[in-house]
Formats: C-alpha cells, sequence, structure tokens
C-alpha cells in the first residue's frame, strides 16, 4: 500500500476528505476523535456504517482514518464523511466495493436546497394573493 489512499465525499453544501493509511485503528475528524468531533450517536452510527456494511472490523483495526470536513451542518458533514469513507474503502479492497455499493453508500445524493427566485418570498413561497 502507498504512503495513503485520498477520496472526497459530499452532500448538499458540506464536502470531507479521507485519508487511509496503516495504522491501529484511529479515526480522526479534524484533528479530534470522531466521538468528540460528532457527539451524537447517531451521528457516531452514520459515520460508522460502512464498517459495519463490510462485516468485518479488522479493516478498522489495521488502518488510521484522517478525515477534514467543512461545511454544512453537523447532519450534512456526517453523511459526507460517510460518503468519502465509502469512496475511500473501495480503493484500499476492490473486493469490499460490492458490498458497499449495494447499500447506496457509492451514490453521491446530489439534493441541495433550491435558490429563491424573483419576486417570491422564499424559493416558492409567493407573496399572498388578495382579491380584493
Amino acid at each position: 500500500m502507498n504512503k495513503y489512499i485520498y477520496s472526497t465525499g459530499r452532500r448538499k453544501t458540506s464536502s470531507s476528505r479521507v485519508f487511509i493509511q496503516r495504522g491501529d485503528g484511529k479515526l480522526l475528524v479534524n484533528n479530534r476523535d470522531y466521538r468528540k468531533y460528532f457527539f451524537i450517536k447517531k451521528l457516531q452510527l452514520i459515520v460508522f456504517y460502512p464498517f459495519t456494511v463490510i462485516e468485518d472490523n479488522s479493516y478498522f483495526e489495521k488502518i488510521n482514518l484522517y478525515i477534514t470536513v467543512k461545511g454544512g451542518g453537523i447532519f450534512s458533514q456526517a453523511f459526507s464523511v460517510q460518503h468519502g469513507i465509502s469512496r475511500c474503502l473501495c480503493n484500499y479492497d476492490k473486493n469490499l466495493c460490492i458490498r458497499i455499493k449495494n447499500h447506496g453508500l457509492l451514490t453521491r445524493d446530489s439534493r441541495k436546497v433550491e435558490r429563491k427566485k424573483f419576486g417570491f418570498r422564499k424559493a416558492r413561497r409567493r407573496p399572498q394573493f388578495s382579491k380584493r
């Protein structure tokens, strides 16, 4: 294996960069442990989900993950990290790709906030119509 394997993950306006290298099972997000960065248990499960899909914790125990994430909210960041980890694991071992792809983790969720239009209050909210 080279020095490291790199991949990006995106969701809404947040983007994450994921680096995998040999190690002892550390997962750092913005130079903090992922449990401290994603302090809600649900977010931790979202981030760790690609490892539960491959059903083999030996992968996590022999690699270190260094992740930088920015933009968006905390849930959006968690899903972008999940997307980046999934793509990185596919580059790390091609045999994992089929299992990860079957769970839909390689597909980028392209939904974004719709822009505000001229003459409207929000993206689709029109001013109230008054007949008289």
